[in-house]
C-alpha cells in the first residue's frame, strides 16, 4: 500500500511538472508570436513613412515634422524611435532621442549602429531628384521590448515561487519530523525510567546476597551506561550547553567500556591515554554518545573479526578523532548517504545513528564529521573535526 502511495505520488509530481512547463512553453510561444506580429506592424509603419517621406512637398524638406501630413502619421501613438539623416550620416530629424545623444557624436554614432543591428534601415528616395536620399534608422519600441521580456520575467517569476514554495514545504515537512523525533526520544527517555530506578535497586540487592562482585561490578557499568542513554535521549530537543572538556578522556570512556564488550577475534587501539590532553568545547554526554555510534559501526563492519583503531591529533586551531576499521568499506558514492536518515546497508536498523551522530556534531557542537577514507573490502576511516579550546579544565 505505500508503495502504491509512492508512485502516485511520484506521479502526481510528474503531471503537476508537465503542466507546468507546458503552461510556460505556451506562454513563451503566445508572447513570442505577439512580439513578432507586432515587429512586422512598427516595420510596416515606418515603410509608411517612408512613403509619405518621399512624396512630401519639397518645402518642407528641412524639417520632416514640419508637413502636417508626416507629423500627424509620425506622432499618432507612436513610440518608436528614429533617427533620419542625410547620405553623410548628418541628422535631418528625429524621434523620442535624447538631445545629448543627437549632440555627441560618438553616442550619436553608436546609436545609429545599435538601430541598425536591430531593424535594417530604410531609404527615402524622393520623387524629383535620385540625388540627397535620406535614411531612417529606427527601433524597437518600448512595447515591443517588453513583450520581449516578458517570458523571461515569467519564468524568474515561476522559479522564485517554486523555490520559495518547495523551500517552506521542506522546511515544514523538517519542523514536523524534528517534532515527532524530539517526542519519540522524551517518550523513550520517560520510558526508561523507571526500568532503570528498578535495577538499580536489583544490583544492589545481588550486591548484598554475596554474588561475585566482578559480575556486579560489570552489571552496574552496563546499568551506569543505560542511564547515560536515557540521559541523552532526555536532552534531545533541549538547549544544549557545551563545556570545556578533556577529548582524551571523553573518548577513552567510550573506548574503556568497548574494549570488554567486544568480540574476542577484534581489537580495539587508541592513542589518547598516551598523548598530551587536548580539551574542545563539548557535551559529554552527547559527545559519547558520537563516539560509540562510530564504534557500534566499526564492529557491524567487523563482523566478528579485525582492527579498529581510534586515533586522536591535533594543530593549533582544531582536533580531530578519526576512527578506523579494517572492515568491508563503503562505497564512494555511498561515503555521504550514510550520514542521512533511513540509509543503512544493515539488515537491521532504522539507519538512524550516524545521521545523529552529524547532527549532534554539527549543529550542536559546530564542528564536522565526515568518511575521509574507504574503500570496499578494505575499512573505513570517519573523522571528527572539532574547533580546539584552551580553556583550563580541572586537570
Amino acid at each position: 500500500m505505500g508503495r502504491v502511495r509512492k508512485i502516485l505520488s511520484f506521479r502526481n509530481r510528474v503531471v503537476v511538472l508537465t503542466i507546468g512547463v507546458l503552461l510556460v512553453a505556451v506562454s513563451l510561444f503566445y508572447t513570442n508570436s505577439m512580439a513578432h506580429r507586432l515587429r512586422e506592424k512598427e516595420q510596416h509603419d515606418v515603410e509608411l513613412w517612408a512613403k509619405a517621406m518621399e512624396h512630401v512637398n519639397r518645402d518642407a524638406m528641412g524639417d520632416y515634422m514640419g508637413d502636417p501630413l508626416i507629423a500627424n502619421i509620425v506622432n499618432n501613438r507612436n513610440n518608436i524611435p528614429f533617427i533620419i539623416t542625410d547620405e553623410n550620416l548628418r541628422v535631418v530629424s528625429s524621434h523620442l532621442i535624447p538631445e545629448e545623444i543627437i549632440s555627441d557624436p560618438d553616442r550619436l554614432r553608436r546609436e545609429i549602429d545599435r538601430f541598425s543591428s536591430e531593424n535594417t534601415p530604410i531609404i527615402v528616395r524622393f520623387w524629383w531628384t535620385n540625388d540627397h536620399n535620406h535614411i531612417i534608422f529606427y527601433g524597437q519600441s518600448g512595447l515591443l521590448k517588453s513583450l520581449y521580456y516578458f517570458p523571461y520575467i515569467q519564468i524568474i517569476i515561476l522559479l522564485t515561487f517554486g523555490i520559495m514554495t518547495f523551500v517552506a514545504f521542506r522546511s515544514t515537512k523538517r519542523d514536523e519530523q524534528n517534532r515527532v523525533w524530539i517526542g519519540l526520544a522524551k517518550e523513550t527517555a520517560h520510558q526508561l525510567g523507571t526500568p532503570t530506578s528498578s535495577l538499580l535497586g536489583w544490583v544492589e540487592y545481588l550486591r548484598a546476597q554475596g554474588v561475585d562482585p566482578a559480575a556486579v561490578d560489570e552489571m552496574q557499568k552496563d546499568l551506569a551506561h543505560l542511564m547515560r542513554i536515557v540521559d541523552r535521549f532526555s536532552k534531545i530537543g533541549s538547549e544544549t550547553p557545551l563545556a570545556p572538556a578533556n577529548v582524551n578522556e571523553v573518548v577513552g570512556e567510550s573506548v574503556m567500556y568497548f574494549r570488554k564488550r567486544i568480540p574476542r577475534n577484534v581489537t580495539l587501539g587508541y592513542n589518547g591515554l598516551a598523548i598530551a590532553p587536548v580539551q574542545a568545547e563539548l557535551n559529554t554526554a552527547l559527545f559519547e554518545w558520537v563516539i560509540e555510534n562510530l564504534l557500534k559501526n566499526a564492529l557491524d563492519a567487523l563482523q566478528g573479526h579485525g582492527c579498529i583503531d581510534v586515533h586522536i591529533a591535533s594543530d593549533e586551531k582544531y582536533v580531530r578523532i578519526d576512527v578506523r576499521d579494517t572492515g568491508k568499506g563503503i562505497a564512494k558514492n555511498n561515503w555521504k548517504r550514510i550520514f542521512e536518515p533511513g540509509f543503512t546497508t544493515k539488515t537491521r536498523g532504522w539507519g538512524l545513528g550516524l545521521s545523529l551522530s552529524r547532527r549532534i556534531v554539527e549543529e550542536y557542537h559546530r564542528g564536522k564529521i565526515a568518511v575521509v577514507e574507504s574503500e570496499p573490502g578494505h575499512g573505513t576511516t570517519i573523522r571528527i573535526t572539532l574547533k580546539r579550546s584552551y580553556d583550563s579544565v580541572g586537570a
